[in-house]
């Protein structure tokens, strides 16, 4: 759904376009009608904080390709390359959460000011690394990668939980707009990774990938929406209170009650990885192996169109049961994908495709708006980076698990790996519940939000 402005007047801005987001203390809380509630983001959060944040995650998608077409140009053994993809993403998983962990503590801005350099630089010695040095090298030097690039989608989302806490309508459309940039940006990296591969090499693919991690990274550190993660009480605010502890225990605790939303992206993360190594597979076998980018970019047209769209869901409509209902969508979809692949028609394939992704934008939205909630006070970007990460996880073991049957079965057994990933999304969603556990601290909005 393409949102459209309300022909009634729209709300009067809190801030100034360029001044600090979020609206000024004791001035009335305006609430954005449906249709026209999109263009309150830009100016909540500023209107550059869009184009900025977009621009500044589009590495972290172009990276996930370009480690693999680098090292294997350089070296010239896939296997390698697939190796140094799985180790960016193990330090992707390692490296995020820690991210967030930091962020709580300090704020957003020094720490992203710190990664967008890093990781930069990061990029520049796995490439002298891909040149001869030794296999353990390579490894290490993909790893830093996947460690530093800034977790930027699920640092922005931890701003709009800030920005948009007294306006429960609102905060749906920015985690449905993250979702859709998400989407996005996870078909235009790819596609401009290939492009710049063809038309230079894979060398020159991740140099601009740097470049973008060093100025958009940069910028996004330095965006005034940065401040309203330093305000004590407010969600993902940097705080020293006794409710935003660290250390090993305090993670553990964090990851109990995260479980269910880490259980749910590692199920949306094995159903990415497993439809792209199952197209990959089916495609070579149907003699148009060019075409498994293409066809798996349906499923996110669908899947954007479809965030966009829960924004004009009923309030009534709870969390729990959105999740449920969207997950057994999945689960439907995926199992007619089957049988699409077992005709071998990619007319089929492409159908069944479109369809099941219709239900991730939602599903995606929700597991996110879920960790929102369930985060302690002060420990949103923690929770944020920790599901994000569990949704790389995911998509590595599920490229693994396809691929395997794909190569030892055959392209349409390979696609059971979505069925059981959105099998186990449907029974997350089934043991969840919308309400705060003990010692959550819910901004107002929060609340609202998530009845």
């Amino acid at each position: 759904m393409t949102p459209t402005t309300s022909s009634s007047p729209a709300p009067a801005p809190t801030v100034p376009p360029h001044d600090a987001p979020g609206p000024r203390a004791g001035a009335p809380t305006p609430s954005p009608a449906r249709a026209g509630v999109y263009a309150r983001l830009p100016r909540l959060a500023g209107r550059w904080f869009l184009p900025v944040a977009f621009l500044a995650r589009l590495p972290f998608s172009m990276l996930t390709i370009g480690t693999l077409l680098l090292v294997t140009s350089s070296t010239g053994s896939v296997a390698l390359g697939g190796l140094a993809s799985a180790a960016a993403a193990l330090g992707t998983a390692v490296g995020g959460p820690a991210q967030g962990a930091v962020a709580d503590r300090v704020g957003q801005r020094r720490v992203v000011l710190v990664c967008a350099p890093a990781s930069a630089l990061a990029v520049l010695g796995l490439l002298a690394a891909s040149t001869g040095s030794s296999t353990a090298a390579t490894l290490a030097a993909a790893a830093a990668v996947g460690a530093s690039v800034p977790q930027v989608g699920p640092l922005a989302r931890v701003r709009w939980l800030a920005m948009a806490r007294d306006e429960p309508r609102t905060l749906f459309a920015a985690m449905s707009y993250e979702s859709t940039a998400d989407e996005v940006s996870f078909v235009l990296g790819p596609a401009l990774v290939g492009v710049l591969a063809a038309a230079g090499s894979p060398q020159v693919a991740v140099l601009v990938a740097a470049a973008l991690l060093a100025t958009a990274g940069t910028a996004f550190a330095l965006h005034p929406s940065a401040r309203v993660t330093s305000r004590p009480g407010t969600p993902g605010a940097a705080s020293t209170a006794p409710t935003a502890p660290g250390g090993l225990r305090a993670t553990w605790r964090l990851a109990r009650r995260e479980a269910v939303t880490v259980v749910g992206m590692l199920a949306m993360g094995l159903l990415f990885g497993g439809t792209q190594a199952a197209l990959t597979a089916l495609t070579r076998d149907a003699g148009v192996p060019d075409l498994a980018g293409l066809v798996y970019a349906v499923m996110g047209v669908g899947s954007a169109a479809t965030a966009l769209a829960v924004v004009a869901l009923p309030d009534r409509w709870s969390l729990g049961a959105r999740w449920t209902t969207f997950a057994g969508g999945l689960l439907v979809s995926t199992a007619a994908l089957v049988g699409a692949a077992s005709t071998g028609s990619v007319a089929a394939v492409v159908a069944a495709v479109a369809v099941a992704g219709l239900f991730v934008g939602p599903v995606m939205v929700t597991v996110f708006t879920v960790a929102g909630e369930r985060a302690p006070a002060g420990r949103t970007a923690a929770a944020m980076t920790l599901v994000a990460s569990a949704n790389v996880v995911g998509v590595a073991l599920g490229a693994s698990g396809a691929g395997q049957l794909g190569q030892g079965v055959s392209a349409a057994a390979s696609f059971a790996v979505p069925v059981v990933a959105a099998a186990v999304l449907l029974a997350a969603g089934v043991s969840l519940t919308s309400r705060p556990r003990a010692g959550r601290r819910p901004e107002r909005g929060a609340r609202a939000a998530v009845r």
